[in-house]
């Protein structure tokens, strides 16, 4: 556990404590009143022997418990504090005083409670709000990125709870319209909420709520209906609305191609992919260097894997040799062109697109 962490489990800690004494302060004021009273009186009337504070202290502290561990007095104030102190002790104090001493070393039991202090603890974090399957991996990913995440989550009994919880985040039960619990996860000095649940307009409440609390915060909104999604940027300001459906469907479709994709997305009407090849030994990309690749075929090669290790920049002068792997960015035509290659068969070549649509991506490389 680092430092950081120690610092903010010591003031979660504190907050906490803060929290129990208010929520008892009636009864811990009352056994207080009653602690000092009897010490007073038993100091001042106890006949059978002279004591100091500390024992009369202790003599009064025992008899709260119903203990005692001096002889009776003879004085009638004495007695009387040896009789009601107990009973008072008993029926006013010791419960709450026993539900206030449970609270406080096992803060398991109030989990809630203990979730919205170490939440306190947080500045310029991310809260993700609705912990689904959306919201799940969406925190992980941030979490990756070094990221501190609180969660907000309507189902007590969602099932990657215990997951998150496991990783240190620190997750609200409730639902994240409602501006109080959005306060409790930190909302007014967070540096960015995402509201990714299933519902579009919850979504839409969560978002204005932020924005009410923290006008400077940065929104991200997971949407079903791309032309709402499309409103709310443009009524609403919130430029960071996604179209669920709208980022699956590249994916779907190039997935239903025999190109192999790993991720899909659209940039200027464009349908780009990302994929993954191996050099084929023999084939036409076997000695090929990466510029000539790039410049017949109309696609970027992001990454490179060979003997050399990994590089996320390669130079258009590195020779692409069998083995290598290489991950390009293109649409499904050059893919396409790119699979044939690296199989012997055929060479094509893709429809270019008039203007460099790539240009962008390349020439931060060509600056290298």
């Amino acid at each position: 556990m680092n430092g950081q962490r120690i610092r903010r489990w010591l003031r979660a800690y504190l907050r906490d404590t803060r929290v129990l004494f208010r929520q008892f302060r009636g009864t811990l004021l009352i056994f207080a009143v009653l602690l000092l009273l009897g010490t007073l009186g038993v100091h001042a009337t106890y006949d059978a022997g002279r004591l100091s504070w500390g024992q009369a202290f202790h003599i009064t502290f025992k008899l709260m418990f119903f203990e005692t561990v001096a002889e009776f007095p003879g004085h009638p104030l004495a007695q009387a504090i040896f009789v009601l102190w107990p009973v008072l002790g008993l029926f006013l104090v010791v419960d709450g005083m026993v539900r206030f001493g449970t609270a406080l070393f096992n803060r398991h039991e109030r989990r809630e409670a203990w979730q919205v202090a170490v939440a306190s603890t947080y500045r310029q974090h991310i809260v993700v709000c609705g912990l689904g399957r959306v919201g799940y991996r969406v925190t992980l990913q941030l979490l990756r990125m070094r990221h501190e995440v609180v969660g907000i989550e309507q189902d007590p009994n969602g099932m990657f709870l215990d997951r998150l919880r496991a990783e240190g985040v620190p997750i609200l039960v409730g639902d994240a319209r409602r501006s109080d619990l959005l306060e409790k996860a930190g909302v007014p000095v967070a540096s960015a909420v995402v509201a990714c649940t299933e519902d579009d307009l919850t979504n839409l409440e969560i978002a204005l709520e932020a924005r009410e609390l923290n006008p400077g915060i940065k929104v991200v909104m997971r949407m079903f209906d791309e032309q709402l999604a499309e409103r709310v940027r443009k009524g609403f300001g919130i430029h960071t609305a996604f179209s669920t459906s709208a980022l699956a469907a590249p994916a779907f479709a190039a997935a239903a191609t025999r190109a192999a994709v790993e991720h899909s997305l659209y940039v200027d009407d464009v349908l780009l992919n990302v994929s993954r090849i191996t050099v084929a030994a023999g084939s036409p990309l076997d000695g090929k260097r990466v510029g000539e690749v790039e410049q017949e075929l109309d696609l970027s090669i992001i990454l490179y894997r060979g003997t050399t290790g990994v590089d996320l920049h390669p130079k258009p002068d590195l020779v692409l040799h069998a083995g290598d792997q290489i991950v390009v960015f293109a649409t499904l035509e050059a893919l396409a062109c790119l699979n044939q290659m690296n199989v012997g068969e055929e060479v094509c070549s893709p429809p270019k697109r008039g203007p460099r649509w790539l240009d962008r991506l390349r020439r931060g490389r060509s600056r290298r």
